[in-house]
């Protein structure tokens, strides 16, 4: 299993040699460092810690200062790995350089939180007739139910007004398009959840 932690610069668009068009999402990629080598026989389980970043050193417990080694890196990340795969030893560093042009890749990012919404963006609703005889119900939810179900309370994830975005969200089968090993940047083809300067983990299988 390859992964890499990277923040989300911006959009743009690529060219091929036919001259054909593709949007891309254009990820800086740092250099992350292993931080922990989980082995099956020890901790039950093999897995990898890798960290990015930087960070205050106020900002950080002490705990995970002593557990990173003093160093003040702003993220830390685990990853499971299975016992075939090789694993890179503590204190290395992972790049670019593990992808390829043309990989298909897992990217996960928390979206754009857009604050308190109504039921008509949050979930798409239709609203209310826009027809003569009603006033304020354009935008409005309607029955939430009650009466002869979950005695006359709301029921459990009833669809309703509420924050909006800020979640965790995984996109599968994403095609690298382009790496520039240069500025350490990587163009994946399509829309990358977050906005600009999100965290975003890079994974393929």
């Amino acid at each position: 299993m390859k992964f890499l932690l990277a923040k989300k610069v911006n959009m743009t668009q690529v060219f091929n040699e036919a001259g054909k068009a593709f949007p891309v999402t254009v990820l800086q990629a740092a250099p992350v460092t292993v931080t922990l080598v989980r082995d099956s026989a020890r901790d039950g389980y093999k897995a990898v810690q890798v960290a990015a970043g930087t960070k205050k050193e106020k900002n950080i417990s002490k705990a995970l200062l002593g557990h990173m080694k003093g160093a003040k890196h702003a993220h830390l990340k685990e990853y499971r790995v299975k016992d075939a795969d090789t694993t890179p030893e503590v204190g290395s560093t992972l790049d670019t350089s593990i992808f390829s042009e043309g990989d298909m890749v897992t990217v996960t990012a928390v979206s754009k939180g857009k604050g308190f919404q109504g039921v008509v963006k949050r979930h798409g609703f239709k609203g209310g007739r826009r027809s003569h005889g009603q006033k304020h119900s354009e935008r409005e939810p309607g029955s939430i139910g009650g009466g002869g179900r979950a005695g006359g309370r709301v029921m459990a994830g009833m669809r309703m007004a509420g924050r909006m975005g800020g979640d965790r969200v995984t996109v599968t089968n994403q095609r690298i398009i382009k790496i520039i090993p240069e500025t350490n940047e990587i163009m994946i083809r399509g829309a990358v959840p977050g906005r600009r300067g999100t965290l975003v983990e890079i994974k393929q299988k």
